[in-house]
Order: C-alpha cells, then sequence, then structure tokens
C-alpha cells in the first residue's frame, strides 16, 4: 500500500475515537487495512524525530505494579536497540504525588529494562518549583510518602507535615478514639502561622487530614484559638492531581485524589456555606502541567541532539477526563497562544509571551498568573495529539449511565474545569500502548 496522503488519511480515520461509531461492516474493511503495512521502502527514509511522546504511566505502561504486556515492547520501539538509549523524545506525565522524580524514574527503568532518567519524569507536583511565591512561605504538606523531602527539592524553605501539626495540636485529631489524647501540646502558641497549603495526593489516614485542613482554613492558618468568625477567602490552597479514580490491579478504578478533595470541598461548604477556593490546580488536566511537560520532553530532546522545539506532541493515556481533556486544553492554549483573540489571552502573553493563566477556585477573584524562569520560556509545538488506551480506567460501558430509558452523562472532572464533551473526545483510540507508539510512527511517517 503506497504511502500517499489519501492513504495517511485513511489511517487517521481508522484509528480516530469516532470511527467507533461508524457501521460494522466498514469498521471491518478498515480494519484490514490497517492490519497491513505500508510496504513502499522508497518512501521509508530515517529521519530525524521532530515530535515527541507524552506517557500517562497508570492504566497505560501499568496497572498497580503489574507491567501491561504490550509496554516493554512498545518502548522497545523508542529506543536503540544497540545503546538502549532513547531515540525519540519521551517524557512520563503522572498525576501520582507520592514520590520523588528519582524513585519513580528508577521503578520505570525496573519496570521497562532501559534507563529512565528522572529527567523524563513529571509528577503532579513537579509545576510548583514555578509557584516561587509561596517558597519561603510556612506551608502545610498534605499526602503521603516522603512528603517533606519532596517540598524541599521543589524549593518550599518552612515546611510543616500533617504529623508535626498532629504532634503539637493533639486535641484536634479526635475521630480515632484509640489515638485522643487528654492534655493539649506545651508549644501551641509558640506554633508559626501556615501561610499555604498544599495538598500533593490522597493522604492514608483520611478524617485526620480533613479534619486539620478545615481546622487551617477555618482559623487563617492558627489553630490554637477559635476565631470570632470564619475568614473569607481563606489561606492559599494549592492542589494536585485531581485524578477521581485511577486503575490498580482491581477490576474497577479506585479512589484517587480528586475524591478526598470532593470531600474537603464538601465539608468546607457544609459547615461554611461558602464554596473552598483554590489557588491554583496542579496535575493533569492543568495546562500548567502539560507546558512543564513541553518544557521537559524539549530538553531530552536536545540531550539526544535534535533540534527543538518539538513540531507535534502526542499525549498516551487511559483516562478521558484527564489525560484527554488535559491535552486537548493544552492543545487549544496553544491554538490561542498563536492566534490570541480574547482579552484574557492577549494579557497572557503581554507578561512576556510566558504566563500560564490558572482560573482562580470557583471563578471569583482575579486570574493568577505563573511566570515561569527564563529558561522555562519556550517556542511551544504547533500542536498536541491525544490518543485514548484502552488498559486502564476508561471503558465505554461507563461512558453514560441508564436511568429510566435517558442517558446522563458522567463528569468525573474536578468541580472547577468547565464540562466540555468536547475535551473528552480523544483524537485517536487504541487498544494499547503499543498500537499508541505504532500509530505516532505511522502518522509522523518515521521508521529508523
Amino acid at each position: 500500500m503506497a504511502t500517499t496522503a489519501a492513504g495517511r488519511s485513511c489511517m487517521a480515520v481508522i484509528c480516530n475515537s469516532k470511527f467507533l461509531l461508524t457501521p460494522p461492516t466498514f469498521r471491518r474493511a478498515v480494519c484490514n487495512l490497517r492490519r497491513r503495512r505500508y510496504s513502499a521502502q522508497a518512501f521509508r527514509k530515517p529521519h530525524a524525530p521532530n515530535f515527541g511522546l507524552l506517557f500517562d504511566i497508570d492504566g497505560v505502561i501499568v496497572r498497580g505494579r503489574e507491567v501491561l504486556p504490550s509496554s516493554k515492547e512498545a518502548i522497545s520501539l523508542l529506543t536503540d536497540q544497540n545503546t538502549g538509549k532513547f531515540k525519540v523524545p519521551c517524557v512520563f506525565v503522572t498525576n501520582a504525588g507520592n514520590a520523588l522524580r528519582s524513585a519513580k524514574a528508577e521503578q520505570l527503568s525496573n519496570w521497562l529494562g532501559v534507563p529512565v532518567s528522572q529527567d523524563q519524569v513529571v509528577m503532579s507536583h513537579s509545576p510548583l518549583k514555578l509557584f516561587k511565591q509561596f517558597h519561603n512561605k510556612t506551608v502545610l504538606v498534605s499526602g503521603q510518602g516522603p512528603v517533606l523531602q519532596i517540598a524541599k527539592n521543589l524549593g518550599f524553605t518552612k515546611v510543616v507535615t500533617i504529623e508535626n501539626l498532629k504532634s503539637t495540636f493533639p486535641m484536634l485529631d479526635m475521630v480515632d478514639h484509640t489515638r485522643r489524647r487528654r492534655e493539649p501540646g506545651k508549644y501551641e502558641k509558640f506554633f508559626p502561622k501556615i501561610e499555604a497549603i498544599v495538598l500533593f495526593g490522597e493522604p492514608v489516614r483520611w478524617e485526620t487530614n480533613l479534619q486539620l485542613i478545615l481546622d487551617l482554613l477555618l482559623t487563617n492558618g492558627k489553630p490554637d484559638t477559635a476565631p470570632e468568625y470564619i475568614p473569607y477567602p481563606h489561606i492559599p490552597l494549592l492542589a494536585c492531581n485531581m485524578d477521581l479514580m485511577w486503575m490498580a490491579e482491581a477490576c474497577m478504578p479506585r479512589f484517587g485524589h480528586g475524591c478526598f478533595l470532593h470531600c474537603l470541598e464538601g465539608l468546607y461548604h457544609k459547615i461554611t456555606g461558602r464554596h473552598i477556593q483554590y489557588t491554583a490546580l496542579i496535575g493533569k488536566p492543568s495546562e500548567i502541567t502539560y507546558h512543564h511537560a513541553e518544557y521537559v520532553i524539549n530538553q531530552h530532546a536536545e540531550s539526544l541532539g535534535l533540534e527543538t522545539p518539538l513540531h507535534r506532541l502526542y499525549a498516551i493515556g487511559d483516562n478521558p477526563e484527564t489525560d484527554i481533556y488535559g491535552a486537548n486544553l493544552y492543545n487549544r492554549y496553544l491554538r490561542d497562544k498563536r492566534f490570541p483573540t480574547s482579552r484574557k489571552q492577549k494579557m497572557s502573553q503581554g507578561k512576556g509571551g510566558s504566563g500560564i493563566m490558572l482560573s482562580r477556585g470557583n471563578g471569583d477573584g482575579d486570574p493568577l498568573y505563573v511566570l515561569e524562569d527564563d529558561c522555562e520560556v519556550l517556542d511551544c509545538a504547533d500542536s498536541i495529539e491525544s490518543i485514548l488506551v484502552l488498559t486502564g480506567v476508561y471503558d465505554k460501558s461507563r461512558d453514560y449511565k441508564q436511568q429510566g430509558g435517558d442517558k446522563h452523562i458522567f463528569n468525573h472532572n474536578h468541580r472547577d474545569f468547565t464540562v466540555d464533551e468536547d475535551l473528552k473526545m480523544p483524537t485517536f483510540t487504541v487498544k494499547n500502548v503499543l498500537e499508541a507508539v505504532k500509530l505516532v510512527y505511522e502518522e509522523e511517517q518515521f521508521y529508523s
């Protein structure tokens, strides 16, 4: 089959998610075409890649700690068989926030059998290094794993953990009867005021974290004295990872940090009658995470001796609500950056072209701009294409809920993200990560 423009268009139709809606006879016909390889070797000229891949991890590479069958072969296509090193720029973008980048890179290396550098890993909390206005403030961090070391590595200098807070204010944590203390702490009055709260990911003991975080929001960061009134707006709150659910070894998705945030928001609203305001939401599907990932993958491309900026990115994920939504949202950002039409877009470009505008909370207040280091000012890609794999969270039977003959659309996005079904529609839908890599090679006409 010749590599004509029409043939390439046919491949795009075959892999496009809308293909699932075509008649069965047509699907069978084009599936047969898809199985064929391009045979015109004259068109398969090796060339340096000018594209990059952004991989989700859970549900794409692994499920829990089990490596998915297609993962190693997929990565082998992206590496040099002689050196074992990557020949195509690749970055792993995960919403996990309970580990250091170095630990995740080591884990990926062991799973995939190829060396993965920490410079190829973007965690949900990675963009927090850009939020320098908070680095010298006293911040409470919530999550699990080495949260103190994670915060220090990101640039935070005055870090308080939930354990620190609980030991200083032992009377606050009262849900578990076996851990109740009868006497207050000796140093409550000397404890520094918490100036901001950073949520890395879901904690282990939700009831403790929910209680203490609410105490700080209700007391303006000083939980030693009951307030005369509830301050509003409350102290800054930055949250990483909005995944409602994620896919592990179980047959159904498990609670993610988005569930914890939902609980926190519901309790705050029930107690105060007001909505929590997030200073920033970080991690997929936030644009700033994809912007940071683009910077990281261009750095990887340069380390491979390739020209930058890469002209096209491909985001491979298993969750339409985060991976696909976020990639498509960032694609809109790329388009709007090139053709600014609204006042807000022009304002963003007016700040040196390097500012990412983040919505704050439920839309109240002025937008928050994060101005990145000069080293992260970059010429952006032309586009980012989203690829959905069917090995994780997504299950078409969970797209709609049948109730009395009516179809109700599920919305697992975070509260502060617009409900936009178009953003959840992937550019391509494939069976697994191996098929995704093969598709990218066909789209880019890359053969080496």
